[in-house]
């Protein structure tokens, strides 16, 4: 029996097939476009989207030689975009990182509510909340006439499954549910006139049974019908699942998550979130927006086509660091921690009028180390000081950027080479076999490879760091202005 994964990310959904023993055999890609529009608008069509899962997962079943009726067990995990199911509304997908509901995100920080608090005191306009008041008030036909909306992760379920149910992941993290607080927060739904949004189905704990694979599903999938589907997550927390246990997990991928138990409300963080990883568990998030998607756009300036290992690999070959000069604070897409501030963005300082391919050399790492010493600030937001830190997502799988991750933060990088979001989607869709999701979690594990702090690097990067702190004063000195 194999478990099947199912990754949807930014631009690309991705399949995995795990042995029963938690092995990866095979793993697959297929990518799909985003749309944007106006006032930082962004999304995608989800029968494009379904379409990548579909050909990702037969790709996947090709390499390991897997006919669909070894397929046991299904999940789901995926970004948090919001799929809107109504007349006329298209793309029909919301992008995580459209912004389009910033305003509306204001206006919930004025509330005295723990929703809000849960948010770190700043609702991100990336929150399910802000942009279903958008719905409401800027599209009032869609609003009248919703048949469904859900998060991705959800809806991909529920298009599998044709059965009506949530993750408590996706609604403890994006939406306003508080499971220790009774579930649905009616009376904040009430105030931001959203109260009326179908939401039928249980709220389901990642790992929980949802039900089989329905008869127009599984062939859409080329899978077995009645093959088990079970609740997903939201890809960072799915990566947090299949990182290295027992300590923070540092998701870098699009964007960077670093993601902690025992943590308190406080500023500038999301969470805590009961259950929305492991029961009795609640996880807390700080982060930064569009990391990885601010290396990509690096590689895209490259006159000719480069890989980001292709990049990587002539940087780790030069004979001195490139980029020298160079400063950036990489908050192209707004700060989520420390400042929670979704309008602030990037800086670059010491740039040149050179496009040659040393200079975006350099470009490209000095943006990587500008992100590295954005996880330190936000792993000391978060009050941690940890001397290990799980790594995940697909910035972890470059060595040279585990070793900058390590020098930067103090911190020993533990990491498995096996895909670890896919590894805790597979997890969770294992778990209803497995006896529980630690259960699954434990029978998954992998060993890791750790990365530990240079000291040569120390007093570099500790340059780096001052250099850092003084730019964000300067950036706030100038905004004030």
């Amino acid at each position: 029996m194999l478990i099947a994964a199912v990754d949807v990310g930014s631009a690309r959904a991705r399949a995995g097939l795990f042995s029963a023993e938690g092995r990866l055999l095979a793993r697959a890609s297929c990518g799909f476009a985003t749309i944007a529009g106006p006032d930082g608008q962004a999304g995608h069509d989800f029968a494009e989207i379904w379409q990548a899962v579909a050909e990702a997962l037969a790709e996947a079943r090709r390499l390991a030689g897997a006919s669909p009726g070894q397929i046991g067990a299904l999940a789901f995990d995926a970004t948090c975009s919001l799929v809107v199911e109504a007349p006329g509304f298209a793309p029909d997908v919301i992008a995580w990182h459209d912004h389009r509901a910033v305003a509306e995100a204001r206006e919930l920080d004025a509330l005295d509510h723990e929703v809000v608090a849960r948010a770190g005191g700043a609702v991100s306009p990336e929150m399910q909340t802000p942009k279903l008041m958008w719905l409401a008030r800027h599209r009032p036909e869609v609003w009248a006439t919703l048949a469904g909306v859900r998060d991705l992760c959800d809806h991909l379920a529920f298009r599998a499954t044709g059965i009506e149910a949530r993750s408590l992941c996706a609604a403890a993290a994006k939406w306003a549910y508080l499971p220790d607080r009774g579930g649905w927060q009616e009376d904040l739904l009430a105030c931001a006139g959203i109260s009326g949004f179908p939401r039928p189905g249980p709220v389901l704990a990642p790992g929980a049974a949802i039900g089989p694979l329905s008869a127009q599903g599984a062939p859409e999938l080329g899978l077995a019908p009645g093959t088990p589907v079970a609740a997903g997550l939201i890809d960072a927390f799915a990566g947090a699942l299949g990182a290295a246990p027992d300590m923070p997990a540092l998701i870098a991928g699009t964007s960077n998550c670093v993601m902690a138990a025992g943590l308190g409300p406080a500023p500038a963080l999301w969470g805590p979130y009961l259950g929305a990883i492991l029961p009795g568990e609640a996880v807390s998030e700080g982060g930064q927006s569009a990391t990885g998607a601010a290396l990509e756009q690096v590689r895209r300036m490259y006159p000719r086509p480069a890989t980001h290992d292709d990049i990587l690999a002539r940087i780790a070959a030069a004979p001195a660091e490139p980029g020298e000069g160079l400063h950036i604070l990489p908050d192209f897409k707004g700060s989520r921690t420390p400042f929670a501030d979704p309008l602030t963005r990037g800086t670059i300082h010491g740039l040149a009028l050179d496009g040659s391919i040393a200079a975006l050399d350099g470009l490209y790492w000095r943006a990587a180390v500008g992100i590295a010493l954005g996880t330190r600030q936000v792993i000391a937001h978060m009050g941690l000081a940890p001397p290990r830190l799980a790594m995940a997502g697909g910035q972890a799988r470059a060595p040279l950027l585990r070793q900058l991750y390590a020098d930067a933060t103090g911190a020993e990088i533990h990491w498995q080479p096996e895909d670890a979001v896919l590894r805790g989607t597979a997890i969770a869709a294992a778990a209803p076999l497995a006896g529980g999701i630690r259960a699954a979690r434990a029978r998954f594990a992998r060993p890791v490879e750790v990365t530990r702090p240079d000291p040569a690097a120390r007093a570099r990067r500790e340059r780096d760091w001052r250099i850092f702190l003084r730019m964000q004063q300067q950036r706030a000195e100038i905004v004030a202005m």
